[in-house]
């Protein structure tokens, strides 16, 4: 080190100090010679836990006492050979003044030549010859000393208290690694030596110890134990000794200097998964009915009590009538809504509280009735508000996380959805049957959908509302969405629906005396199956993508993707809780098919779905009037007289069919059905969606090149916030299979490493991402080669 290096002013403690003992060989008032070397006296042995830390940048640096010379330490008669240059072991660097640290040795021991210790008369001759490290009023530099003094120290500001001065000999390996600058702004007491020990941040070390107090203190010194306590005393007001659980109730109380803790906790709660369980060990006070969110939140203990109340209130929603029971809902939501702000709703502990939210809109949604008015009226009231009652049943079933919860939000949501919903479906059924059906008939022509460029990806079972959950995650991507309510063909089964929504129903006709409500190729005559209708796709120029294929991007294409109705048929109610995962999935399928060039993707579905937790009404159809009966329709034998209302196919409006009444199913037990009429299974939405803005300025490949199983990519019309990525799906970026994606260089190139060697030779897809991660174009490649 320099003496350039010495200025305290913008070195760490440790340079300081090395510096500061370097300089004192600069002088010496009893010998005119050069000293042969510097003595570092320290009777209080202050210093001796940072020696081993300054000897990296101090080799000159030498330890009195016993013999240990990795540790460049030994004893008096060592140190002279060492200062001689004769021991290999103790190599001094040349043109460096040797220094020697003498600990539990004060100046005034080595002055005393004739009365000190036996082991140390062969250095004493050495303050004639050498140098002695002192203050300027000959005293041992102590730690303090050294700290605050103007005249050879730091001049820091340094509590003088006991307490300061104990935590700043326990900090001091810290200490030293601080910068002298930053230090000169700040007060160092007990709390800074303190929290300087403890890693800087004593909120987050109580948090950890509460979680796990063996552990954390399995991983730390006595130093950095002691230092911890003394913090827990100063600034928390929290004796350590007296254990997790008393923090554990000073934690649920908030208050004071815990108020910081707890929202500290708060903020990063899933990190501490055991700080629950020990608060639920400390008693908490009694509850009453002016206990709120504010006073008691702390404690999951009044969350459950509150829970258990909520719960108890929804299950007598279905001792009232409808009104009551939206007001009772409405009521409730006031009452608890605070607890959805706490760190219980967020760990999954107030299930009910959080399904609240979902239930007061469907409480007012349903304030609103949809039996009144034209079909268009109808169909207006349903697509402007009526869908978000739908909406607001699934999101509230998520929250079912057990089956109290499930029998709690299925009596609210029976109480109020139920008849909102059967009124709605048979008035319907009324107009219905005054008029033609409002999906229509068999028609001679495409769909006025089809475009040119475009990909039609259909949907099995893609309801009104899901529809409108879609359309917010492609809003979210940057994508621009077309919304279009679209009544489906009757009855609303895939069967009938699917061909219905093709851009080859034209080439589809109904099959005499059809039971399963499944169409004929209209020149063949044979039933329209998978593979019939991918022939009828072809023989129409419509290309067939299977899988995760995106086609060429050009021209006309047809894709099936995403199966919410056989989700719905397998899990019931149970569909709540996979649906969003499912409609990301579609998202992402749907910006693959972008990214490959189509201009258009256009979303369309066969039929939407009743859902009702606890079960469909059922209603009764002899088995003896049908030849099919499937949940909500059935094909009625032919001379057979029925009470049911009758309508009349999609594709053969001479042969008609009966629709269960209401929302009624004609089997027991469904909670998920369709087949019938109502505007939950008949209005769906089809969406056309487009390139938004972002990718107006998307980055077109120029260049794909491989040396090994790295890649270069060179593009061209706008790197700047572009990356690249290799995935296996497109769209998934959990499938990338590069060490990392990179951005483009200004010169609009990047390279990227495939980790992994067993997929050479294999397909993957190159893609163009743009800042926010969205899929700007893509380009099939063969791993090693293009």
């Amino acid at each position: 080190m320099s003496e350039q290096q010495a200025d305290p002013q913008s070195q760490t403690v440790a340079e300081a100090l090395v510096a500061a003992v370097r300089r004192s060989a600069r002088y010496n008032p009893d010998v005119e010679s050069a000293p042969h070397c510097i003595l570092w006296t320290d009777r209080e042995q202050q210093w001796q836990s940072v020696i081993p830390a300054l000897q990296g940048d101090m080799p000159e640096l030498l330890v009195f006492g016993e013999y240990e010379p990795e540790r460049r330490r030994g004893p008096a008669i060592w140190l002279r050979c060492a200062m001689a240059g004769t021991l290999d072991e103790a190599a001094l660097p040349p043109g460096q003044t040797p220094v020697i640290y003498l600990p539990g040795v004060g100046r005034q021991d080595l002055r005393a030549v004739e009365s000190c210790p036996e082991s140390l008369k062969p250095l004493a001759e050495l303050q004639y010859r050498g140098v002695t490290w002192a203050q300027i009023n000959t005293k041992d530099w102590t730690v303090l000393a050294f700290l605050k003094s103007e005249q050879g120290g730091l001049g820091l500001d340094v509590a003088q208290d006991q307490d300061s001065k104990r935590a700043m000999l326990l900090a001091l390996s810290n200490l030293i690694d601080e910068d002298v600058a930053l230090l000169r702004d700040k007060r160092l007491d007990a709390n800074y030596f303190n929290t300087l020990l403890t890693g800087g941040d004593p909120t987050r070390d109580l948090l950890q110890w509460l979680e796990d107090p063996e552990a954390f203190d399995a991983a730390r010194t006595d130093q950095e134990k002691a230092a911890f306590a003394e913090v827990c005393r100063s600034q928390f007001a929290f004796n350590v000794q007296d254990g997790p659980l008393a923090a554990a109730d000073l934690l649920a109380k908030g208050q004071g200097p815990w108020a910081n803790v707890w929202q500290r906790f708060c903020e990063s709660a899933r990190r501490y998964p055991n700080i629950p369980k020990q608060i639920r060990r400390c008693h908490a006070p009694a509850f009453d009915l002016g206990d709120d969110a504010q006073t008691m939140g702390g404690w999951p203990q009044w969350n459950d009590h509150e829970e258990e109340e909520l719960q108890k209130g929804l299950l007598k929603l279905l001792e009232k009538p409808p009104h009551q029971a939206r007001e009772q809902i409405l009521s409730l939501e006031r009452q608890h809504t605070q607890r959805r702000n706490l760190v219980w709703a967020e760990l999954g502990e107030a299930p009910l509280a959080s399904a609240l939210q979902h239930l007061a809109t469907l409480a007012t949604v349903t304030g609103d009735s949809l039996a009144a008015g034209s079909l268009d009226d109808l169909e207006a009231a349903y697509a402007s508000q009526g869908w978000r009652a739908d909406d607001a049943v699934m999101r509230a079933l998520e929250h079912a996380s057990s089956n109290p919860d499930y029998e709690a939000i299925t009596a609210a949501v029976r109480a109020v959805y139920l008849p909102w919903s059967e009124d709605a479906a048979r008035y319907l059924q009324k107009i219905v049957s005054q008029v033609s059906p409002p999906g229509g008939t068999r028609e001679d022509d495409p769909p006025p959908y089809v475009c040119k460029d475009q990909c039609v990806l259909f949907v099995d079972g893609l309801r009104f509302d899901t529809g409108k959950r879609l359309t917010e995650r492609l809003d979210s991507a940057g994508l621009e969405v077309e919304e279009e309510p679209t009544w489906t063909a009757l009855p609303s089964v895939t069967a009938t629906g699917k061909a219905a929504v093709s851009p080859v129903r034209d080439q589809i006709t109904g099959a005499p005396g059809s039971t399963d409500f499944e169409p004929n190729a209209r020149e063949s005559g044979a039933r329209l199956s998978t593979y019939h209708l991918r022939k009828l796709l072809s023989q129409a120029g419509w290309e067939y993508l299977k899988g995760h294929e995106t086609g060429a991007g050009q021209g006309q294409a047809w894709c099936e993707f995403g199966d919410i109705d056989h989700e719905g048929h397998s899990r019931g109610w149970k569909l709540a809780m996979h649906l969003d995962g499912m409609l990301d999935e579609i998202r992402e399928r749907i910006e693959e098919l972008l990214a490959a060039g189509w201009a258009e993707v256009r979303v369309v579905t066969d039929h939407g779905w009743l859902l009702m937790p606890g079960g469909l009404p059922k209603i009764e159809l002899p088995s003896a009037l049908a030849e099919t009966k499937w949940g909500r329709c059935a094909a009625i034998k032919q001379g057979a007289k029925t009470e049911e209302r009758l309508f009349p196919w999609y594709w053969d409006p001479h042969q008609e069919f009966a629709l269960a009444d209401g929302i009624a199913c004609y089997k027991h037990g469904e909670d998920y059905a369709h087949g019938g009429l109502s505007l939950q299974e008949c209005l769906t939405l089809q969406l056309a969606v487009r390139h938004g803005m972002p990718s107006l300025t998307a980055a077109t490949i120029r260049e794909v090149g491989w040396k090994g199983l790295r890649c270069t990519v060179a593009v061209e019309g706008g790197a700047e916030g572009r990356k690249a990525d290799i995935r296996q799906r497109a769209g998934d970026s959990a499938s990338s299979i590069v060490n990392a994606v990179k951005p483009f260089k200004d010169d609009g190139t990047c390279s990227i490493l495939v980790e992994d060697d067993s997929l050479e030779g294999q397909t993957a897809t190159l893609v163009i991402l743009d800042e926010d991660g969205r899929l700007l174009q893509q380009r099939d490649v063969v791993i090693g080669g293009y």
